[in-house]
């Protein structure tokens, strides 16, 4: 059976997990409003694709396409973006809780976190160079190994990155926030100095 090939369509308050969405290639699409909680995405192809106020938490990402996909305002708890289609990947963030989601190993380069939290989110191996994390919550997030070059952490804060063990040339930190990168050297940092 042929995969379905669907464009400019906007799909609103549906519950996928329930009624599985038609496995195929999705192009130039909104979905509002939607719920895929648990559902299986594997082998998916979602190119110029807007979520908003979606829960994905939990669904299935094996070989998951996604190009210049938009996540507004979408629940999307222990998502793991590891196991998505590395060709192309490419999204943005708006407004989102991606708490407990894993981007191992995962090149994504100049994404765009925006006012959204990003608890005990596993960073481990990524390349996030030329990532603006603007305005997020960074409590427990794991960064190992990880490329930050040229990254932008100047709005974020609660983050823990140890500069021995990650690339962070030319990255951007707020002064506020400075403690996240010296955490390691157990020393005191006067804050209100």
């Amino acid at each position: 059976m042929k995969d379905a090939y669907v464009l400019d369509q906007t799909f609103e308050n549906t519950d996928f997990s329930q009624q599985a969405l038609e496995k195929g290639e999705y192009e130039n699409c909104t979905f509002r409003n939607c719920n895929f909680e648990y559902a299986d995405l594997s082998g998916f192809s979602f190119s110029d694709c807007d979520f908003v106020e979606c829960n994905l938490s939990m669904a299935k990402l094996v070989k998951t396409a996604f190009h210049d996909v938009i996540f507004k305002d979408c629940k999307m708890f222990g998502l793991q973006f590891n196991d998505c289609n590395a060709f192309g990947l490419s999204f943005k963030f708006e407004g989102c809780a991606l708490n407990n989601s894993v981007f191992y190993q995962t090149s994504i380069k100049k994404t765009v976190f925006r006012n959204s939290k990003l608890i005990e989110v596993d960073f481990t191996e990524s390349d996030l160079s030329n990532a603006i994390l603007n305005g997020c919550d960074l409590s427990g997030a794991v960064f190992d190994s990880t490329n930050l070059e040229k990254a932008d952490f100047r709005a974020s804060f609660k983050y823990s990155i140890d500069p021995a063990v990650n690339r962070l040339k030319k990255a951007k930190f707020s002064l506020s926030e400075v403690y996240g990168l010296l955490y390691k050297l157990d020393i005191e940092i006067d804050r209100n100095s």
